[in-house]
C-alpha cells in the first residue's frame, strides 16, 4: 500500500503543527532528559551489581552443577585473583540481565515526547518484549550453543591427545563470550521494530542493505564466538533468521503505519 506524495507532505505538517500545539523540547532539555535517563540506568547497572554479588555464591554453584560441567570437570585455579574475578563477571551478567528491560523502557520515556498518542502506546509494548527476547536468547545461547561448543572443543583436544586442565576462570570466559553476546543478538527483532515504530527504518532500507547486514552477521559471528567452525555457524544462522524476522516484523509494522497516516490525512481533510 502507498501513499500520494502530496498527502504526505500534508501529514507531515498535520504532524508539526500537532507537536508545535503540544511543545517541543529545545535542545538544551533533550540533552537534560537524556543526561536524566543515562543517570538512571547507570544507577540500575550498580543496583545489579550489588544484587550479583549477593547471589554469585549460589549461582556459580548452580552453573557447576549443570550440564556440561557437572560431574565431568575439575577446575582450577592460576592466579589469586580468580575468585574475585568470577565473583564479578557473575555480578556484571546479573547487572546486565537486570538492567536490559529497564533501559529499554528509559529509552522509550526519552523517545515518548516526539511520538504521537497511537505511537506511543503501540512503542510500550516493546518493554515487556526485550525480557522475553532476552530469556529466549539466554536459554538458546546455554542451552544450545554452550554445550556444542564446549563439547567439540574437548573433543578436538582428546583427539589431539592433550591433557585437559580447566581454570575456573578460563571455563567462565569461555561461556560467557557465548551466552552475553547472543543474548544481546536476540534483542535484534525488538530493536528493528523499535526503531520502525519510531520511523527511523522501514523495511524497504532493510531489504536494500541485505548484503551488507549478511556480512556483518557472520563478520559478529566469527568475532564473538570461540575459534571453531562449528560455533561460528551455530551462531551466525540464527543470526541471519533473525534478521530476516526483524525485516518481516518491520514490514508488518510499516504496513499498518501507512494505514494509519492515511486515514489521519483523511480526516485532515475533512477537517478542513
Amino acid at each position: 500500500m502507498s501513499v500520494p506524495r502530496k498527502q504526505l507532505e500534508r501529514l507531515a505538517s498535520a504532524r508539526d503543527r500537532l507537536m508545535s500545539e503540544e511543545g517541543l523540547m529545545s535542545i538544551v532539555e533533550h540533552l537534560t532528559e537524556l543526561r536524566k535517563r543515562v543517570i538512571y540506568i547507570l544507577i540500575m547497572i550498580v543496583l545489579g551489581l550489588v544484587l550479583g554479588l549477593v547471589i554469585a555464591e549460589p549461582t556459580y554453584q548452580f552453573l557447576l552443577n549443570q550440564k556440561p560441567a557437572a560431574g565431568s570437570l575439575v577446575l582450577h585455579t592460576f592466579s589469586f585473583w580468580d575468585g574475585i574475578g568470577i565473583y564479578m563477571q557473575i555480578a556484571f551478567v546479573v547487572a546486565l540481565i537486570v538492567t536490559l528491560p529497564f533501559t529499554v523502557l528509559q529509552l522509550w520515556l526519552f523517545v515518548k515526547p516526539a511520538l504521537l498518542p497511537h505511537e506511543q502506546r503501540s512503542t510500550l509494548k516493546y518493554v515487556p518484549l526485550a525480557v522475553f527476547m532476552a530469556l529466549l536468547g539466554l536459554s538458546f545461547a546455554y542451552f544450545v550453543v554452550f554445550p556444542l561448543a564446549f563439547n567439540f572443543t574437548r573433543a578436538v583436544s582428546a583427539q589431539l591427545g592433550l591433557a585437559e586442565t580447566f581454570g575456573v576462570v578460563q571455563y567462565f570466559d569461555f561461556m560467557f563470550s557465548i551466552i552475553l553476546p547472543i543474548t544481546l543478538l536476540f534483542e535484534l527483532p525488538l530493536v528493528i521494530m523499535f526503531l520502525t515504530a519510531i520511523r527511523i527504518v522501514n523495511p524497504i532500507r532493510l531489504r536494500k542493505m541485505r548484503k551488507i547486514a549478511y556480512f556483518l552477521m557472520v563478520v559478529i559471528g566469527v568475532v564473538i564466538t570461540p575459534p571453531d567452525f562449528i560455533s561460528d555457524i551455530l551462531v551466525i544462522i540464527p543470526l541471519i533468521v533473525l534478521y530476516e524476522i526483524s525485516v518481516w516484523l518491520s514490514g508488518t509494522i510499516y504496513r499498518k503505519q501507512l494505514l494509519t497516516d492515511s486515514q489521519w490525512v483523511d480526516s485532515e481533510d475533512e477537517v478542513k
